[in-house]
């Protein structure tokens, strides 16, 4: 039996669609383009099971005849794990469309202000010296406006502490 180059071309082409889609910032292509990927992965390890042999339940063939059936757990587990990222990818691309009415990832300025700033190792990094936009969050100069406001909106009793 000769092998073809069709198999390999096709999980080729669908990897390629697949991370395309996924660098995309609309969630919905991200979600098609995983769905790629998840598919292309599948068609690599039933490729990786070798050729078709005869079912092991029959008993029409010798051992070494048989198919060998990890690959195709393997795919069994992979689409069930494949349906549920993406059950989860729809929730967050629904929930996307009804609070914003677009589904497309916006720019985080912060990660941009993040990214523009000096590189600087943990050791040289000190709070005090920092500007107050690139302090931590938990910094107490980093605070603007009373803190008494921060504070939980919730009045505990007096004496309430724990015990």
């Amino acid at each position: 039996m000769t092998p073809t180059v069709v198999l390999p071309v096709m999980i080729g082409g669908l990897y390629a669609a697949g991370v395309y889609l996924l660098l995309d910032r609309s969630l919905t292509r991200v979600l098609l383009g995983f769905l790629l990927l998840g598919n292309a992965t599948n068609l690599l390890v039933l490729s990786t099971g070798g050729p078709a042999g005869s079912a092991p339940i029959l008993g029409y063939s010798e051992p070494e005849g048989f198919n060998d059936p990890l690959p195709q757990a393997l795919i069994l587990t992979a689409i069930v794990i494949t349906f549920g990222v993406a059950a989860f990818l729809l929730a967050m691309i629904h929930r996307s469309w009804r609070l914003a009415r677009n589904e497309a990832v916006g720019t985080d300025e912060e990660d941009r202000r993040v990214a523009a700033r000096r590189a600087l190792d943990a050791d040289e990094l000190d709070p005090d010296e920092l500007a107050p936009d690139d302090r931590a969050a938990g910094h107490a100069d980093s605070l603007h406006g009373d803190v008494e406001e921060l504070a939980d909106d919730i009045d505990l009793p007096a004496g309430s502490g724990s015990r």
